[in-house]
């Protein structure tokens, strides 16, 4: 099947090829004819399958006739991010080269006053984020009784990110007859209400399982302790074939971190995370695209939507905290038939996250071993030493716990001195202590009590025992031994 066979104009078709594209994806080739006719979509799709492709090409088509007025778009497309709101727009630029169509884009992190510039001169297409739309919205700069069709895009990620109040709001401020698409890359309950509620008999297009990876992606798990994941992605990225790759990260201080660090080692990394300016964000975005750089480090704001093409690796440094992240992390690669790779690096404590991975994914992901960290050994809490040679100090330490402690060092506290002796002197004088009745005991436990002549000798066996009162342990001094008789 070409894009001929889908009943497209010949001015889209010069478009297309000149694109560099010949054959329609599954989504492609499914979706287009139902919307040229004029039918509402349920469009279920994995993630770099041309998706955004299959509602742009025949909105051109039904765009192409009619005018615009003033602060009334005839369509509307929502978008959970300003990226994919970008993305969305370049495509319109791309494909519809060769119409006279307007286009607006409202996303935060732009000039407001350009944006309102162009919805006063009028727009065929409105591409907006939900929050900057509502704000427009409510200050009465824009109004939407004019919109013909509406596209909800990513519906599964508004869910994430709480927009489904904001959407179904603004469905409500459209007219009722009207077109309207839905693409999603999972159907969960709370869109299929959504879909129930505001969509018309719409045709089911499903072209994978929902959440399914892509086939084309040869997808490595890699076992590695957190405190050498650095030194596990700088071996991976010098044996590996990587042209250009993305490392998705959880934290943006990881991201931070993690791209000043390959920038000390001299490779070409930039970086992309939600504290960064759109300005910022897009500015990176061109210098990967354009091969300034050709590793971007990122958080999850540019897991969804990105379409770059070329991507040969996806690195997850971090194993994402959701099942469906992962899926949209290493759908970056592997993009319009092409192959790719993913390793995602796991530690002891992401167990359970790879497992979420794989039951939603349904398929188990190969283990990654080498020489330098075989994936069937055990992670060593200490990795400063291999175990035999742990052992070795292990037992000095044993055999040195069994010698007995050294003595105390001497002090010279006299008033210690003297309470420490008197203490020693009490238990001998014990036994002299007999009852009237009482015979003297002749065992050889009961010591008789020494002379007073002959304190000394009595004393100084005592201290030379072995007992340690943590003070002098010498023989008794002439000085004290006159305080203590």
């Amino acid at each position: 099947m070409t894009f001929a066979d889908l009943g497209l104009s010949d001015e889209l078709l010069r478009a297309i090829e000149d694109s560099g594209y010949t054959e329609p994806t599954p989504i492609q080739a499914s979706a287009i004819p139902s919307i040229l006719m004029m039918r509402d979509m349920i469009g279920v799709a994995q993630t770099g399958t041309g998706k955004t492709a299959s509602f742009v090409l025949p909105m051109i088509d039904i765009l192409a006739q009619g005018r615009s007025r003033a602060r009334m778009p005839r369509s509307l497309i929502l978008e959970p991010t300003r990226e994919l709101a970008a993305q969305v727009a370049e495509n319109f630029e791309k494909y519809g080269k060769y119409h006279k169509l307007s286009m607006a884009l409202l996303i935060g992190g732009v000039s407001m006053t350009d944006q309102l510039a162009a919805l006063e001169k009028g727009v065929d297409v409105l591409i907006a984020t939900p929050g900057r739309l509502m704000d427009l919205f409510g200050r009465g700069k824009i109004m939407l009784n004019g919109c013909s069709l509406l596209v909800i895009d990513e519906a599964d990620r508004m869910l994430d990110m709480g927009f489904i109040p904001d959407i179904e709001e603004i469905c409500t401020k459209l007219p009722k007859q009207r077109q309207t698409l839905l693409f999603s890359a999972t159907m969960p309950a709370p869109i299929k209400r959504l879909a129930d509620k505001f969509l018309e008999n719409p045709k089911m297009v499903e072209v994978a399982r929902p959440a399914t990876a892509n086939v084309n992606i040869k997808q490595w798990v890699v076992s590695v302790s957190a405190s050498k994941k650095k030194d596990r992605l700088r071996e991976l990225l010098g044996t590996e074939d990587v042209k250009t790759a993305i490392i998705f990260c959880n934290r943006k201080t990881t991201v931070r971190e993690l791209n000043k660090s390959l920038q000390r080692d001299r490779y070409r990394s930039s970086e992309i995370h939600g504290d960064m300016e759109q300005s910022q964000r897009i500015a990176e975005l061109d210098r990967f695209k354009a091969g300034d750089v050709n590793i971007l480090v990122a958080s999850d704001v540019a897991a969804r939507g990105l379409d770059i093409k070329g991507v040969s690796h996806v690195f997850n440094y971090d194993a994402p905290w959701h099942p469906d992240d992962y899926v949209h992390r290493i759908g970056r690669t592997g993009r319009a038939g092409a192959t790719g790779v993913a390793f995602t690096f796991v530690t002891p404590d992401d167990a359970e996250n790879i497992a979420n991975i794989e039951k939603l994914t349904g398929q188990k992901i190969d283990r990654f071993a080498s020489e330098a960290a075989p994936v069937d050994s055990p992670v060593d809490e200490d990795e400063r030493a291999p175990r035999k040679s742990r052992r070795k100090p292990a037992a000095k330490t044993a055999t040195k716990a069994e010698r007995p402690a050294p003595a105390a060092a001497p002090t010279f506290d006299d008033d210690r001195l003297i309470d420490a002796h008197a203490e020693r002197a009490r238990p001998a004088a014990r036994p002299a202590r007999a009852t009237p009745n009482s015979a003297p005991s002749t065992t050889a436990t009961a010591k008789p009590v020494p002379p007073k002549a002959k304190p000394a000798p009595a004393r100084t066996a005592a201290i030379d025992d072995g007992d340690d009162d943590g003070g002098w342990n010498g023989p008794l001094p002439d000085f004290l031994r006159a305080k203590i008789s």
